[in-house]
């Protein structure tokens, strides 16, 4: 039987946000029980990858070889519990770039599919902003918010909140899926 498979977003989701980016290993911070909450997912059997925005990048506010630094500090931290992210797609755009990869566009979420074979048809990607509850339904995946990072400011815009299931955290969201 083929694993299962979940999307995270990175910032707001598995680690502290900032308004003022993520920009070295250092500002990289776990939201308590995120990792482990990861680690569980990968022990009742679900594949984990990640498709965030990192416009930093474009913006110059740090480097590719950075980003890899702030990837590696999560990837030591997750086996330490006994958890991995399989992957990690990244938008290195800016929002003046017009790609098709950065979110609330699809197609960071269409590489995933066509990279890892697989349909993306109610695949769970949880975010914490608006954006990525869009890139989700339009990659017909399940969009699912939660409250940490951006996600109580995206929850309060929402015209129909009710749309979204929504979670306190990544752990909350973990212990539903396994329990149901």
């Amino acid at each position: 039987m083929a694993k299962k498979l979940i999307i995270l977003d990175r910032d707001g989701v598995i680690n502290q946000d900032s308004d003022d980016f993520i920009k070295s290993p250092s500002e990289w911070i776990p939201i308590d029980g995120s990792l482990e909450a990861i680690a569980r997912l990968n022990h009742a059997g679900y594949r984990v990858v990640i498709a965030t925005n990192q416009s930093g990048i474009a913006r110059e506010l740090f480097t590719l070889d950075t980003l890899m630094r702030i990837h590696e500090k999560m990837h030591c931290a997750l086996a330490g519990l006994g958890g991995k992210i399989e992957a990690i797609f990244f938008c290195p755009h800016g929002p003046k770039d017009h790609c098709d990869c950065r979110k609330p566009k699809p197609g960071l979420l269409h590489n995933i599919a066509n990279r890892l074979h697989v349909d993306l048809h109610q695949t769970p990607v949880i975010g914490d902003s608006l954006r990525d509850l869009q890139a989700a339904e339009a990659a017909d995946a399940q969009a699912i918010l939660v409250r940490t990072g951006k996600g109580k400011r995206t929850l309060n815009k929402l015209e129909n909140p009710d749309h979204y299931p929504v979670f306190d955290d990544l752990a909350s969201y973990t212990n539903f899926l396994i329990n149901q």
